[in-house]
């Protein structure tokens, strides 16, 4: 079962920031999952559209100039990084689950993506990209069908993992508070990986290991991975 970083090592450092993202590479986290909006055509990596709970901001994102947000702090003297940051930074140490949070997001991730092939020899086979809006995915298999798909629910659907299969996904990514043994097994049957979020809790990560699960987006990858450790 994987360890995904959620947000990087959010528990212990200021969540998608840099230093998160460092500091759960060196703690062993099999992954990354980041968040994503777009400002002028640029992809910012942030949770909420509103600054004020993880910068020194106030107001909402699309408030700013890019160049304004990229003074605030994010914590810890931090800043907001872009998305082609984050693709340096981890390029070739794990892969990177991407979470798309705003409607304008599909054709700069797209330009993006394009440019770190080039330029970097970025493999986009090392990214899984993922949402709660499922019209963003089902654009991305149109415009890129060779990227991988994580289709994010909050709740436990009556056809279970059906609409992630619809999107022709990857994986199915789940609540930790709806997440089932019947999720996981329709997931599986559809040949669908399954990782769940937020996990931080070592009767959870035992539960989810039982079910069968592929991997966990945890804040505290290197305290899930001594528990995981722990129970094999």
């Amino acid at each position: 079962m994987q360890i995904i970083a959620h947000r990087g090592a959010s528990g212990d450092y200021p969540e998608n920031t840099l230093l998160a993202i460092e500091q759960a590479i060196t703690q062993g986290a099999d992954a990354i999952e980041i968040d994503v909006f777009a400002v002028q055509g640029e992809l910012i990596v942030i949770h909420d559209h509103h600054l004020a709970r993880t910068t020194n901001g106030t107001g909402s994102i699309y408030q700013y100039s890019l160049a304004e947000l990229m003074q605030l702090d994010a914590g810890r003297g931090q800043r907001i990084p872009t998305l082609w940051q984050v693709l340096e930074l981890t390029h070739g140490k794990c892969w990177l689950n991407i979470e798309l949070k705003g409607d304008n997001t599909v054709a700069p991730l797209l330009a993006l993506l394009t440019k770190a092939e080039l330029q970097l020899g970025f493999d986009c086979q090392q990214l899984q990209i993922s949402s709660f809006n499922h019209h963003l995915l089902a654009t991305l298999k149109r415009e890129r069908p060779d990227l991988k798909l994580g289709a994010l629910t909050a709740s436990l659907p009556v056809d279970y993992a059906a609409f992630a299969s619809q999107l022709q996904a990857y994986s199915v990514n789940c609540d930790v508070s709806f997440i089932n043994q019947a999720m996981v097994n329709d997931a599986k049957a559809r040949g669908l990986k399954v990782f769940v979020y937020t996990v931080d809790q070592s009767d959870d990560i035992s539960r989810l290991q039982d079910y069968g699960v592929d991997g966990i987006f945890s804040n505290f990858p290197a305290r899930s991975k001594m528990w995981l450790n722990e129970k094999i």
